[in-house]
């Protein structure tokens, strides 16, 4: 009725896309897919790709099915990463990206393969920590779903900007172990 071009994308929302969560570790990672750093989260370079992609075809700047291949040239050639800076220039310039100080990580109890990742409980635990009204505070996971992971291996790390926050934060996982469930893998 308003002349609207609209469509409904879904996608897989099993476990966070990307490694962090809160406002510096999700900017750090979208940087790092800009820069294309070879330890920047595929799955958030995949999901970028795949909605810029579908968005380009959708105002009719690229015929269907091309979408995503124009992304990622766009990416690749530097032009998204030199949009990105220009953006942030617009809004004050761009900071050196730092983390909260105070911080603690979450290993795991017993080898075996990432069975689950409670996305709500995950993000509970970042906004305990003070994401998103501390911007360096959250949370920076280092597994994701099906991975091998062996006793004492990182699972995440917590970030706060004080001791307080980071208790919190702690408290709220050892009351909810199960974040992230780790069962013994296909037999």
């Amino acid at each position: 009725a308003l002349g609207l071009n609209i469509k409904v994308i879904q996608t897989d929302g099993t476990q966070p896309i990307g490694h962090g969560i809160g406002p510096t570790l999700e900017a750090r990672d979208v940087l790092s897919v800009l820069r294309g750093d070879p330890e920047a989260p595929q799955d958030l370079k995949e999901r970028s790709l795949f909605l810029a992609g579908t968005i380009m075809e959708s105002f009719g700047n690229v015929a269907p099915g091309h979408g995503r291949f124009e992304a990622q040239k766009i990416l690749e050639d530097g032009r998204a990463l030199k949009k990105f800076i220009a953006i942030c220039e617009a809004q004050g310039g761009m900071r050196e990206i730092t983390l909260a100080r105070y911080k603690h990580v979450i290993t795991s109890l017993q080898r075996g393969v990432v069975e689950n990742i409670d996305n709500r409980l995950m993000a509970r635990i970042a906004k305990l920590a003070g994401a998103p009204d501390a911007p360096k505070a959250g949370v920076d996971l280092h597994v994701s779903l099906q991975k091998t992971v062996e006793k004492g291996q990182p699972l995440f790390t917590i970030y706060a900007e004080s001791p307080g926050e980071l208790n919190y934060a702690l408290h709220y996982f050892y009351a909810h172990q199960d974040v992230i469930v780790i069962g013994d893998g296909p037999q």
